[in-house]
C-alpha cells in the first residue's frame, strides 16, 4: 500500500500567518491554482482513493485533485488539522501580546499532539485495513502531517516547515512506513 499525503493549498491565513486550527478557512487564488497543477502532476501515477479533511481547504484542495483523476473525495473529521484552541486566528506577535513570550507554556485549549497522533493512527490504519494493496491520497493540514510523520518516521527530519500541497509518499511494508517522497514540491515547478 502507497499513501500520499498532501498539505491542503495555501490561504489568505496562511500568508497572513495566522493559526487556522479548527477554523474553517476557505483556499485562495494560489491555493486552488497549486492544487490543480499536484492535480496534473498526480496523473503521471495510479491513485485509486482520495481521503481529506472535512475542512474547507483541504476538502477544496482534495476535490481539485480528484477532478483531475476522476475519483470521489472521501471526507473523514480524523483529518482535521490539530485544534488550536484560543490561538486560532491570531499571529505569533498578536499572541505574545496577549499573553507574553511564553505563551506556548499556557494552557489554551491547543489539542495535545498525542492526541492527534492517535486520532492519525486510528485513520491510516482504517484506510489501510479497508484499501490495502491500493495507492491512497490523503489531504489534511500542517500540524496534523507533521505530528503524524514526527510519530511514523522519526528518524527524519521533522524542523522544516511542510509547504502547502506537498506530498509526501509512504509505503506500507509489513508493519513498517517506508519514505518514498518527503515534501516534495516539484509540482510547483512545472
Amino acid at each position: 500500500m502507497r499513501i500520499g499525503f498532501i498539505r491542503h493549498g495555501s490561504t489568505a491565513w496562511n500568508k497572513e500567518k495566522r493559526a487556522q486550527g479548527s477554523s474553517d478557512i476557505h483556499l485562495d487564488d494560489q491555493g486552488r491554482s497549486d492544487a490543480a497543477k499536484l492535480g496534473e502532476w498526480l496523473k503521471n501515477d495510479k491513485w485509486d482513493v482520495i481521503f481529506s479533511s472535512d475542512l474547507s481547504r483541504a476538502k477544496e484542495t482534495a476535490e481539485i485533485i480528484a477532478k483531475k483523476l476522476n475519483l470521489k473525495v472521501i471526507t473523514d473529521h480524523r483529518l482535521r488539522e490539530a485544534g488550536g484552541g484560543q490561538i486560532e486566528g491570531t499571529t505569533e506577535q498578536e499572541r505574545i501580546k496577549k499573553w507574553g513570550e511564553n505563551w506556548r507554556e499556557l494552557d489554551l485549549g491547543i489539542e495535545k499532539a498525542n492526541l492527534v497522533v492517535e486520532r492519525a493512527h486510528a485513520a491510516v490504519n482504517d484506510f489501510h485495513e479497508k484499501y490495502s494493496g491500493l495507492n491512497v491520497l490523503v489531504v489534511s493540514h500542517g500540524s496534523f502531517l507533521r505530528h503524524f510523520f514526527k510519530s511514523t518516521l522519526p528518524e527524519l527530519n521533522h524542523e522544516n516547515h511542510i509547504v502547502n500541497t506537498s506530498l509526501t509518499i509512504l509505503k506500507r511494508d509489513g508493519d513498517k512506513w517506508l519514505n518514498e517522497k518527503f515534501h516534495s514540491t516539484c509540482h510547483l515547478n512545472e
